[in-house]
């Protein structure tokens, strides 16, 4: 099969070469995928860049985690009926070298989530981190119908998912932005209000939006940047959901203040999400995707012989939507 691989870390154009492998087979409990598309999300391309070196002692690593397809073979132990089925997959390469850039991957069955024959494997592919990873976010600590909730960098992959998962439960979503694109992204994804990430602008939104009592939940993607400003828009008791914090790696958290003000942080990475927490993201994904209720932007595709393209897509500033990489 043909797949994309790297053997080294480093930039995308340097490391990233296209290989013939021997296709997979399916063990007990997995099932044979063949992938229509991939998608490329920022911890592929951390991982690319050295985040977790120790994957690469056993040999070269096919990346991305997320993609689309069919299922061709099963394994012992998984109904042969699933042969045929049009799926998304989640967590291909996550603790394992071997992810969705090439022909085939095999996986949990149950990494292999039934996708609805009215949906573009493309829109599969997208529903991995960012959709589940927002799914966490919105629900992990109850239910958001009637509360205020802010999503920062709502144009983002996990923040417009967010606003879509916050607004289909019952919520009002203030987001932020940082230019006017952005700011057209999240009105498009269902926000009520959108403003700037910092500064008078976000505190007098959410001041006028909740009669000055503060939002309960926030839904954040840079914590560390953000924390200053974040505790200034909570309400008591309210929950801060992250999911990243690259601009300080390590936050100093104000614990007094953060105390009086009864604050709950949950942090929140997809692949170490319970399987409760899981199963109820597809749960919810079918059941949106099914009736074509869930916006999708897809803003870049590439071809597997340029997903070096696509690497460098992820890492530029200021870049908005889902990269996917085409297989078939």
């Amino acid at each position: 099969m043909k797949a994309a691989a790297f053997k080294t870390m480093g930039p995308a154009d340097e490391v990233l070469e296209i290989m013939e492998l021997d296709q997979p087979t399916p063990t007990h409990g997995e099932v044979l995928v063949r992938l229509n598309c991939s998608a490329v999300n920022p911890s592929d391309v951390k991982k690319r860049n050295g985040a977790f070196p120790e994957l690469l002692k056993d040999g070269f690593i096919i990346p991305h985690s997320d993609g689309a397809g069919i299922i061709e073979e099963v394994g012992r132990g998984v109904p042969s009926s699933r042969i045929g089925e049009r799926v998304w997959v989640y967590e291909a390469q996550y603790g394992r070298r071997f992810g969705t850039a090439a022909e085939y991957v095999t996986v949990d069955s149950n990494r292999a989530v039934w996708l609805p024959d009215n949906v573009d494997f493309e829109v599969g592919a997208c529903m991995g981190i960012p959709a589940m990873t927002a799914h966490r976010c919105v629900f992990a600590d109850g239910l958001v119908d009637g509360q205020t909730l802010l999503v920062t960098g709502g144009a983002g992959r996990v923040g417009h998912y967010a606003i879509q998962w916050a607004k289909y439960a019952g919520a009002t979503v203030i987001a932020t932005a940082s230019n006017p694109a952005a700011e057209a992204h999240c009105y498009a994804a269902g926000a009520d209000a959108v403003c700037s990430h910092q500064g008078e602008d976000l505190l007098s939104t959410v001041a006028d939006l909740t009669d000055g009592n503060g939002v309960e939940r926030i839904v954040d993607g840079e914590f560390g940047g953000n924390l200053p400003v974040l505790l200034d828009v909570a309400a008591t008791s309210a929950t801060i959901a992250t999911y990243a914090s690259m601009q300080v790696a390590e936050p100093t958290l104000p614990f007094r203040r953060m105390l009086f003000q009864d604050l709950t942080i949950r942090m929140v990475l997809v692949y170490a999400m319970p399987e409760t927490a899981k199963n109820d993201a597809i749960e919810d994904i079918t059941d949106l995707l099914d009736g074509k209720m869930l916006q999708h932007r897809i803003a870049y595709r590439e071809s597997l012989e340029n997903i070096a393209s696509a690497h460098q897509k992820i890492e530029q500033a200021g870049f908005y939507g889902v990269v996917l990489v085409d297989i078939d």
